[in-house]
């Protein structure tokens, strides 16, 4: 089909939009920043609405926007766990990040391991820690890049200007606009454009399910009733993988250090547990979503368009297809760049939240006469460091082996759990303990992944077990415990310190 003349204008011009808000942030509620905490957190200034639109665009990504109903298409319904996760997370997070924000603000934490080297006395395990964050969040900032390439190459393609280098060209001169408007305007830029972005998405998921809706006669059923049974439940032995993958999704999602991030910026606890109370209104868009993955199949122009990609790749278009297939012109411009400033936003806050674990957890802690300065100067250079190497990692790797890279993620992650998650409530771990659970949860769980995908390329994230097929992030977690909990009891030394705070 030939592209409508309106689309790539509407998607420039709205583009332009997003690039002044980007640097206008450093303008926008001035402050110092050349301070670590003004520059990273946004002054710790964010009232309930703008922490709502920042860690709805923190969590929401582009990746999102494009995997899961990539993944519903390609598999089925055992990819509809990313919808009941959603609600389950946000409970998780009121138990943990009012708590872990009174703290922060009271002793001057910036990032999760600020705590953990406070509460557990070790640099080793703070680095770790740290280390482990900005590891983990790579492969994240290269999957909201493959988002990004899909948008892209559905517009060449429709425009028959399909080419890579074009591609790659575009991509690179967005993120140069990225890391520069982040350099200068840190997480204010970030939250204006989150706030832009979740607009754009938003808009996407109604007119794009209504226009789904009108084309398939008014309702999902006929859509439904011609599914292969494995869309429409889940099967009998993917029930454990079903289950774990719900659950390690919810307790990892708070341990990254780009969500902690949206949660230490709040201006006060009560408006952070009102904002995290409200984000589950985003679960209804994620179900949306998921569901395209199904609805496309009842649309023949989107699977038209969707058979000039190889069978391999055709999940990662579903949504970019529906757009351009059953929208207007100007009206598909708006929304492709949704979804495509919906991978920016995410990969600027995840840079800033690596920039600052880099600068504040292993720089500065290893190098402690740097000076406020200095700290912050280094996470602003090191934001744009991270963005281009997640970017010349995914032009080295095709993107289909960029995607299951994110199974790696939340083994990594859900390691942090004991010493972030559970250190708030406790302080009987022993930071030795700690280190090694955590390291060979991460090393177990690596090799769980390699052994379940024959040491070839990542295509599962499940692993067989007596009890059926379980997340290997789950599996890694219940190692880590075991041995955090045992050597805790059996070695020397001392548990956690005493941090006191007022709990209001």
């Amino acid at each position: 089909m030939a592209l409508d003349p309106a689309t790539i204008p509407v998607f420039l011009a709205f583009f332009a939009v997003f690039v002044f808000l980007g640097f206008y942030g450093a303008r926008w509620r001035k402050g110092d920043l050349s301070q670590l905490h003004e520059w990273a957190l946004a002054g710790r200034r964010l009232g309930t609405w703008l922490v709502f639109f920042l860690v709805g665009a923190d969590i929401y990504t582009a990746y999102t926007f494009v995997a899961v109903p990539s993944s519903v298409f390609a598999r089925g319904s055992l990819f509809f766990y990313a919808v009941p996760y959603v609600a389950i997370t946000f409970g998780v997070a009121l138990a943990f990040a009012p708590r872990l924000w009174t703290v922060a603000r009271e002793k001057g934490y910036i990032t999760g391991s600020d705590f953990v080297r406070a509460r557990f006395d070790s640099r080793t395990l703070s680095t770790v820690v740290a280390v482990t964050g900005i590891v983990a969040l790579l492969p994240y900032i290269a999957l909201q890049i493959v988002g990004m390439q899909a948008v892209l190459a559905t517009l060449l393609i429709s425009a028959n200007l399909a080419s890579q280098s074009g591609e790659e060209f575009a991509l690179f001169i967005a993120f140069v606009i990225l890391a520069a408007f982040t350099y200068t305007s840190g997480l204010r830029g970030a939250t204006l454009t989150a706030v832009f972005k979740d607009v754009l998405v938003w808009l996407t998921v109604i007119v794009v399910i209504g226009a789904i809706l009108y084309q398939i006669g008014g309702d999902f059923s006929a859509a439904f009733a011609k599914a292969k049974p494995n869309y429409v439940t889940v099967p009998g032995n993917l029930v454990p993988a079903y289950m774990t993958l719900m659950l390690g999704s919810a307790f990892a999602l708070y341990l990254y250090p780009h969500a902690i991030n949206g949660v230490l910026s709040a201006e006060s606890a009560h408006k952070l547990r009102v904002s995290t109370s409200l984000l589950p209104l985003y679960g209804v868009g994620l179900a949306f979503l998921a569901l395209m993955g199904v609805l496309v199949s009842s649309v023949p122009s989107a699977m038209t368009f969707l058979g000039q990609f190889p069978a391999g790749s055709q999940g990662i278009y579903v949504v970019p297809s529906l757009i351009i297939t059953v929208l207007p012109g100007w009206l598909a411009g708006l929304c492709l760049l949704g979804i495509f400033v919906g991978g920016l936003v995410p990969a600027a806050i995840m840079a800033i939240a690596q920039a600052n674990l880099l600068a504040r957890n292993i720089v500065k802690e290893y190098r402690p006469r740097t000076s406020d300065m200095a700290e912050a100067r280094i996470s602003k250079w090191a934001s744009v460091a991270f963005k281009f190497v997640a970017l010349g990692f995914v032009f080295a790797v095709p993107s289909t082996y960029a995607i299951q890279l994110q199974l790696l993620g939340g083994v990594l992650i859900l390691q942090l759990l004991p010493a972030l998650f559970l250190g708030l409530y406790t302080r009987w771990f022993k930071s030795g303990a700690l280190i090694i659970g955590l390291v060979v949860g991460i090393l177990a769980g690596i090799y769980m992944a390699l052994l379940a995908n024959n040491f070839g390329p990542l295509t599962t994230s499940l692993y067989s077990s007596p009890f059926g097929s379980l997340y290997i992030a789950v599996i890694a977690l219940g190692i880590n415990l075991t041995i955090t909990v045992v050597l805790s009891a059996v070695m020397p030394g001392k548990r956690g310190l005493m941090i006191p705070w007022n709990r209001t």
